[in-house]
């Protein structure tokens, strides 16, 4: 087994462990081992006496409060050490306690704290070395390191919990951020899919009605007519229905061993069978016109240019009361403008007000603009840019 396999374990357990507990532990450790030097004195060397023993203890017992109060208590153990070193010359061999006191402020305290802290124990511990008969140079540097030692591995500490903390904080935000760019996506989706289903179901409906109305009017006169009318509602339906399942689809997932593939959404080359539909369905003249050289689309711009055009004939046949229609497709090198005008009676205050919000929400989502309003010569005009592909992501910024 590595050391590193029990090592963290440890020490997670450590960190979730009850403060005073462990700083308690960690006294009575320092304690014990401050008390060692007089139990088992090298030759020479005065037994423990009580004064010793608690001024030892005045040492290690600060410690319990080295987290509530750390510049407090490297205070009292900064006092304490050289008191412990002077009463029982000479000095003890480890600062037990000044170590950990040096630790803890280098971890905790303010800037100013561990600078000054730092000074007078490197000056302190020099003073105090003076009061030792014959100190060696390796004695000095041993504790003079011993300071220095303590110190830094209080910074590295520190740092390590800073840059922790840093990558926790940064871990919340990413995770704020992706359930917001969930959430976003959801909206996103579940618009799209209501306009979807408004264009079609409104598309289709529109259909039926002008059928249905015309239906009972022929159906002595002309038998032949009106059995078109019923056909042609049938039709509708059934087209309602398909592009319906088609949306829906998205929201399932694919069944295993399934062989059945998802119809692909209509585009810009589906737009002459829609002109035909409508004309043949409503008695609606509609002509469609193309200048400029057809280029490939991204998919969401290709069913944005086909419900933007359906949204538009639909609202010609249900409130425009129009003879004729024009779909216009002008293709240019950066972009393309779909036009539908009709010779109706132009704008009707809250009507279509859907269908154009929808219409202008198709074509901001494609990095695109859409302008509805009267016609030039009467009726009611709808026009929307679309960027082409290689300026789609700078049209959406």
């Amino acid at each position: 087994m590595s050391a590193r396999s029990w090592i963290s374990p440890v020490a997670e357990r450590l960190r979730t462990t009850n403060p005073y507990v462990v700083d308690s532990a960690l006294a009575a450790l320092v304690l014990f081992a401050v008390s060692l030097q007089w139990i088992f004195p090298d030759e020479g060397d005065d037994r423990l006496t009580w004064q010793g023993w608690l001024i030892g203890a005045a040492t290690a017992l600060p410690l319990l409060w080295r987290r509530k109060a750390p510049f407090v208590t490297a205070c009292a153990v900064s006092v304490a050490t050289p008191a412990q070193a002077v009463y029982h010359a000479p000095p003890p061999d480890v600062m037990y306690g000044g170590m950990v006191a040096l630790y803890t402020i280098a971890t905790l305290g303010k800037p100013w704290q561990r600078r000054a802290m730092l000074a007078g124990w490197l000056a302190g511990v020099s003073l105090t070395m003076m009061h030792k008969e014959d100190p060696q140079p390796f004695e000095y540097a041993f504790q003079l390191l011993s300071v220095v030692c303590a110190y830094g591995f209080g910074v590295l500490a520190r740092v390590q919990r800073a840059y922790t903390a840093e990558l926790e904080d940064r871990a919340r935000r990413l995770e704020r951020e992706r359930a917001a760019d969930t959430a976003r996506a959801i909206a996103q989706e579940r618009s799209r899919i209501a306009r979807d289903m408004h264009d079609i179901l409104a598309h289709a409906v529109s259909l039926m009605v002008v059928q249905a109305e015309a239906g009972p009017v022929v159906v002595r006169s002309d038998p032949a007519r009106a059995e078109a009318s019923f056909d042609a509602i049938a039709a509708a339906g059934r087209d309602a229905m398909a592009q319906l399942r088609r949306i829906l689809g998205v929201l399932k997932e694919p069944q295993a061993g399934d062989g059945s593939r998802r119809l692909p959404q209509p585009g810009v080359a589906e737009l002459p069978g829609l002109v035909r539909q409508v004309g043949e369905s409503t008695g609606l003249h509609v002509e469609l016109h193309t200048s400029g050289t057809p280029r490939p689309l991204p998919p969401d711009t290709e069913v944005a240019v086909f419900r933007v055009v359906q949204e538009s004939l639909t609202n010609t046949v249900k409130h425009a009361h129009a003879t004729s229609a024009t779909v216009e497709l002008d293709w240019t090198e950066g972009e393309l403008t779909v036009t539908v005008t009709d010779d109706g009676r132009g704008p009707v205050t809250g009507q279509g007000g859907h269908g154009l919000i929808g219409i202008r929400e198709r074509a901001a989502a494609c990095g695109g603009s859409a302008q509805a309003g009267r016609g030039p010569e009467g009726g009611f005009r709808v026009v929307v840019r679309l960027p082409a592909a290689v300026d789609r992501e700078a049209a959406l910024g």
